[in-house]
C-alpha cells in the first residue's frame, strides 16, 4: 500500500512539476490511519529522496543554477528546523486545517500563474540574493512544517521576481530542498513523527511515479492538468479546513 501511495503522489507531482507531498500527506492520513503529524514528517523524509533524484536529473540536462540554490538553502536549512518544530506544537486539528489552507493557497498559485507578469525590478547581483535568501527563509519554515518540498514557493519566486526559466527554477528548487528537506526531516524524526516502516515503499513508489509522470507531462495538454490537480487540491483542502477544534465536537 505505501508503495502505491509514493506511485500516486509521484505522477501527480511529476506531472504538474509539484513534490509529491500534497498528494501523499492525505493518502497516508486516509489510509494507513497516521497522525497528521506523522504523515508531514513521512512525507518529508520520502521527498528528499525525491529531490537528490529530480536535481540529478535536472543537472544533467543544464538545469540547474547552483548558485542561486547555495542562497536558497543558506536560509531554508534554519527555517526549516523551526517550521518542523512550530507542527509538531500545534494540536492535530490546527494542523490539518493549516495544511487544508495549503492546500488551497497552492490550487490558487497553480491556476494564476501562467497569467502573472515578470515582477524582475532589478538585475542587479544583491537583488537576486535577497530574493532569493528571503524566499528560502520562507520556504523552509514551510517545507518543516507542511511535510513538503516547498516548490511551490521557491519556483514562482525564481520565475517572477529574478527572472528564471521554469526548468532552470524547477531544478534549482529541487536541489536546494536537499539539505533544507534534511534538516527538517531531522528534526521530525526526532520528535517521533516519522513512520519508517512506510518508507521502504514510499521512497520507490514516489520516485518511480515522479518519472511516469514527468513522462505524461509531455503528451497531455499542461492547461488540463493543471485545472484537474488544483481541482483535486481545493476539494481536499476544503475537508482539511472543515476539521474541528475537540471541544467542537464534544458540544
Amino acid at each position: 500500500m505505501s508503495f502505491l501511495i509514493g506511485l500516486v503522489a509521484g505522477i501527480f507531482g511529476g506531472l504538474v512539476g509539484l513534490g509529491g507531498g500534497v498528494i501523499m500527506i492525505p493518502l497516508m492520513v486516509g489510509l494507513k490511519k497516521l497522525t497528521q503529524h506523522k504523515a508531514h514528517g513521512t512525507s518529508l523524509v520520502a521527498l528528499v529522496f525525491t529531490g537528490i533524484a529530480g536535481a540529478a536529473t535536472y543537472f544533467l540536462q543544464g538545469s540547474v543554477d547552483m548558485m542561486a540554490a547555495l542562497f536558497l538553502a543558506i536560509t531554508a536549512i534554519f527555517t526549516a528546523r523551526a517550521g518542523a518544530t512550530f507542527a509538531h506544537a500545534l494540536p492535530e486539528w490546527k494542523l490539518k486545517r493549516s495544511f487544508g489552507g495549503f492546500l488551497i493557497v497552492v490550487s490558487l498559485l497553480l491556476l494564476i500563474k501562467p497569467y502573472l507578469p515578470g515582477l524582475v525590478l532589478s538585475t542587479a547581483g544583491w537583488y537576486r540574493a535577497v530574493v532569493l535568501l528571503m524566499a528560502g527563509m520562507f520556504t523552509g519554515f514551510l517545507s518543516g512544517m507542511m511535510g513538503v518540498g516547498g516548490g511551490t514557493i521557491m519556483v514562482p519566486a525564481m520565475v517572477l521576481f529574478v527572472g528564471m526559466g521554469q526548468h532552470m527554477s524547477q531544478g534549482t528548487s529541487l536541489l536546494a530542498m536537499v539539505p533544507a528537506g534534511g534538516v527538517g526531516a531531522f528534526t521530525h524524526g526526532r520528535l517521533g513523527n516519522v513512520e519508517s516502516s512506510l518508507l521502504a515503499g514510499l521512497i520507490p513508489g514516489i520516485l518511480f511515479g515522479t518519472y511516469l509522470g514527468g513522462t505524461l507531462a509531455h503528451i497531455l495538454p499542461e492547461d488540463a492538468l493543471r485545472m484537474i490537480f488544483a481541482a483535486v487540491l481545493i476539494w481536499t483542502g476544503a475537508r482539511y479546513l472543515k476539521t474541528r477544534s475537540p471541544e467542537r465536537k464534544t458540544a
